[in-house]
């Protein structure tokens, strides 16, 4: 199971960098995750011909089950950590899936 996590374009995409890495912070901090360990990845999204993509950045987190995942995100840890991604997402709501391989 994948926790994905997808932003959508930000209005400053500068402030937007700065925010999310103090977001990153927050969440190796809140979940005990040593910064040099990255249990994660962070994929941006580019332009092509036809345009920006309407998501400016992918972020996704895998767990070995529903269970583990829904376990962890019902932690405050984790909702301290959900509530500063709605901060920082100045383009709008970002969109959180559930994916799975």
């Amino acid at each position: 199971m994948n926790l994905i996590v997808l932003y959508p374009q930000p209005k400053n995409p500068e402030k937007f960098e700065s925010d999310y890495s103090e977001h990153i912070k927050l969440l190796h901090d809140k979940m005990n995750i040593p910064l040099d360990v990255k249990p994660y990845s962070v994929t941006k999204f580019i332009s092509t011909p036809e345009g920006n993509p309407p998501f400016y950045q992918m972020f996704s987190m895998p767990f070995s089950s529903m269970e583990e995942l829904s376990a962890t995100m019902a932690t405050n840890e984790m909702q301290e950590v959900a509530a500063d991604a709605h901060r920082i997402s100045s383009g709008g709501i970002p969109s959180i899936m559930i994916g799975k391989e």
